[in-house]
Formats: C-alpha cells, sequence, structure tokens
C-alpha cells in the first residue's frame, strides 16, 4: 500500500496526522505529506483511516 497526498486538494486539516502520524506530517506550508510513501504492515489500518476522514479526500491510496 502506498498512499499520497493531492497538494492541490489539501486544505490542511491535520486530521490525516491525528490518524496516523507515523505516515503523516504537515509541510512547513501547513500542508500534509506522507512520508514514507510506502506504509508498513502494521499501520495500514490507520493509514486507511485517514484515507477515509480526509475531509478533501487529498489521500490516494495505491496497491503496491
Amino acid at each position: 500500500m502506498r498512499v499520497t497526498v493531492d497538494e492541490d486538494r489539501c486544505r490542511g486539516h491535520g486530521m490525516c496526522l491525528t490518524m496516523c502520524p507515523e505516515i503523516f506530517s504537515l509541510s512547513d506550508d501547513g500542508y500534509a505529506v506522507a512520508d514514507p510513501e510506502q506504509v508498513p504492515d502494521e499501520l495500514r489500518e490507520s493509514a486507511r483511516e485517514a484515507v477515509e476522514n480526509c475531509p478533501e479526500r487529498a489521500i490516494i491510496e495505491t496497491d503496491d
């Protein structure tokens, strides 16, 4: 599983950071970034919660 954040859609709500701080952080500009993009197996459930709860639908999940 990989996650990326669509910079054009993100509005910096921070929901993803709340759901999965091990993967998501906020840039200096206040927008979400995913690091690492490859989600470890033990964090997949919380990363999916972040995807589902993003109010702007800015997080994109893809299979590896």
